[in-house]
């Protein structure tokens, strides 16, 4: 009798939303209202318009159900204005459809996508850390803008997410409808509107906090299906679950639905698991916000990342890989893999890290990042020489960078796009080395015959005395390292780079790292009458970076004065001061900035920034 009643509710209101096919009367007009009840004609009567609403929303509620059962969330209104007439069924239609695009994956899809994340012989330990870690802000004031990690694993999906996170809070404010933040348009304008020193994660507000995050979520997912669609991966939750907890916040509507839920196969995934596909950015997000809570329960890591790894399509994954045989998430600890933070960076799950593809011969190749990325990495291993990081990932369109250690992926950015600009000098060296390759014929082993060498000099005006020039072609050929030795010795007007203070170029900036993982701060400690109690939260540490010019003489890194005795009588104290390096504070994190900044040097107050 139930079904019956439904279906007739259903009949009644499709009838009803069929009878009047122009726009209702305005509230602005009463005239047309009182010439409606005069009329008598029922269908505009108050009592039937009511009447109407309340069946059609009961009817488009049961459809919903029972043809997604995608969100405890309602979806979203397409706009906040109401619409009449057969515009507004259009919209009405086109947010259905977009719904019922929701479907379950397949027995075949779930054995696949669950043996390509986690393989064939995966631990209950690794599972659980992978079910049990949400997309989360930090409720610490000072770490306001941060992810919180609680399970190791994960932390890759986190960082990678992280850093579009910051991209938008720090250089796209206004997009976020900051009240704060000053009128001008574009990033950039409302970046330089910031006092950048002494910017203030603590006055964000949580709406700012979610836009940025859906914006993030919204576009990486686009990326990873090729700017054209966005997969959503959600959970089945049963709708006695919702009626059974009504009254209560849709966040713990989902943490109760979801007790005693376990994934350990894929057949656990396949019974809960759905999917929808939204091919309008605008809708991407609708859809991203109503199944926030969901992101945000212990099973958010996981299915953003199968929502990445099915926006790409999991063929084209297998392809983007150089030995798909292996799980994504990396055993015995559960890390993600570089795969997984490329996906999630550049839309490709490829395996290495420095530009485009390796040609290994016979065919063969491996294949690296393939263009220019909005957000960067930097990882630790190249700095113990373990692999090379390609200029596409370490100069990113936005000074942001996922960093990698061993066993964790934490953030490093900037406040200051111009932390990545080349001054006058370095990009003089730049167009020599350049000029330089380009007539190198050894196959990369840095030497040029004569005549290459004076095309060089004809390409960068470099005007070498007659003696420096005989003595460099004497041999019948040019070394990189005795032509750039030469290059430093020469004047300025000449074209070389001669800076006797080895100051000239020099560049000083901030850069900010944060860890999600919670730890001890003693900085930020509180004090009581026993003690002090260090406070568990994440970290964000500000470090101030100074980075010598890449020709500067290794004399003056060894802290050794490069002025003459002379010149040093003749100098002031604050000349003196500068004529050396300054101290230098160093942890792990140090030596991955220098593969960004050769010769960086890095102080911070407090702890050393961990990378950990």
């Amino acid at each position: 009798m139930g079904d019956r009643g439904e279906d007739e509710d259903l009949q009644m209101a499709i009838r009803m939303s069929m009878q009047r096919g122009t726009p209702e009367p305005k509230r602005s007009k009463p005239r047309d209202a009182v010439a409606d009840a005069v009329s008598g004609s029922p269908e505009e009567l108050p009592e039937y318009k009511t009447r109407r609403r309340e069946l059609m929303a009961a009817a488009a509620e049961k459809r919903m159900a029972a043809a997604a059962r995608v969100s405890p969330s309602p979806s979203p209104s397409p706009s906040p204005v109401k619409k009449g007439g057969e515009s507004g069924r259009r919209e009405e239609d086109s947010c259905l459809k977009s719904v019922n695009l929701s479907k379950e994956l397949s027995v075949e899809e779930a054995n696949q996508l669950f043996g390509m994340v986690f393989g064939n012989e995966v631990s209950k330990g690794i599972l659980a850390q992978w079910s049990n870690q949400g997309i989360r802000f930090s409720s610490d004031p000072v770490t306001s803008m941060g992810l919180v990690q609680h399970e190791g694993g994960p932390c890759g999906v986190l960082a990678a997410i992280q850093a579009f996170v910051l991209k938008y809070i720090i250089f796209f404010s206004d997009e976020l409808k900051d009240v704060s933040c000053m009128s001008q348009k574009g990033p950039g304008a409302a970046f330089k509107s910031q006092s950048v020193p002494s910017y203030n994660f603590s006055s964000l507000t949580e709406g700012e906090k979610v836009r940025a995050l859906v914006k993030s979520m919204g576009e990486i997912l686009f990326s990873c299906g090729s700017n054209r669609r966005a997969v959503i991966a959600t959970l089945s939750i049963s709708e006695n679950d919702i009626q059974r907890f009504e009254g209560i916040s849709k966040d713990e509507v989902v943490s109760k639905s979801l007790q005693g839920l376990s994934i350990e196969s894929a057949l656990d995934l396949q019974k809960v698991l759905r999917v929808e596909t939204c091919t309008s950015q605008t809708n991407a997000l609708q859809r991203l916000e109503a199944n926030l809570p969901l992101f945000q329960s212990r099973m958010g890591a996981l299915l953003f990342l199968i929502s990445a790894l099915l926006s790409r399509g999991l063929d084209l994954v297998q392809s983007d890989r150089d030995d798909p045989s292996l799980p994504l998430v990396t055993a015995p600890f559960g890390h993600a893999s570089q795969e997984i933070v490329n996906l999630l960076l550049c839309g490709e799950a490829v395996p290495n890290v420095f530009d485009g593809r390796m040609d290994l011969g016979g065919g063969m190749f491996v294949k690296g990042i393939s263009g220019y990325v909005e957000v960067g990495f930097l990882t630790l291993l190249e700095s113990l020489n373990f692999c090379k990081v390609g200029q596409f990932l370490k100069s990113p369109k936005w000074p942001i960078w996922v960093v990698g250690s061993e066993s964790h992926y934490t953030v490093l950015f900037a406040l200051d796009p111009s932390v990545q600009n080349e001054n006058e000098l370095e990009g003089k060296e730049t167009l020599i080395r350049r000029a330089f390759d380009a007539q190198d014929q050894s196959g990369g082993g840095g030497f040029i015959s004569v005549e290459g060498f004076h095309q060089v000099l004809r390409e960068t005006n470099i005007k070498f005395p007659p003696e420096k020039l005989e003595h460099l072609c004497s041999s019948g050929f040019i070394v990189w390292s005795e032509f750039w030795q030469v290059i430093l010795d020469l004047d300025k007007s000449l074209g070389g780079l001669k800076d006797s203070s080895g100051l000239m170029g020099k560049k000083v900036f901030d850069l900010y790292h944060f860890n999600g993982i919670a730890k001890s701060d003693l900085n930020g400690s509180q004090v009581n009458s026993r003690g002090e109690t260090p406070l568990q939260r994440p970290r964000l540490t500000k470090l101030r970076v100074s980075v010598p010019p890449r020709w500067t003489p290794e004399e003056f890194m060894a802290d050794v004065k490069v002025s003459s005795a002379a010149s040093a009588s003749e100098s002031t104290g604050k000349d003196d001061e500068v004529s050396k390096p300054e101290p230098s504070q160093h942890a792990p994190l140090v030596d991955c900035i220098r593969t960004r900044w050769a010769r960086a040097v890095c102080t911070w107050s407090g702890d050393p920034p961990s990378i950990v």
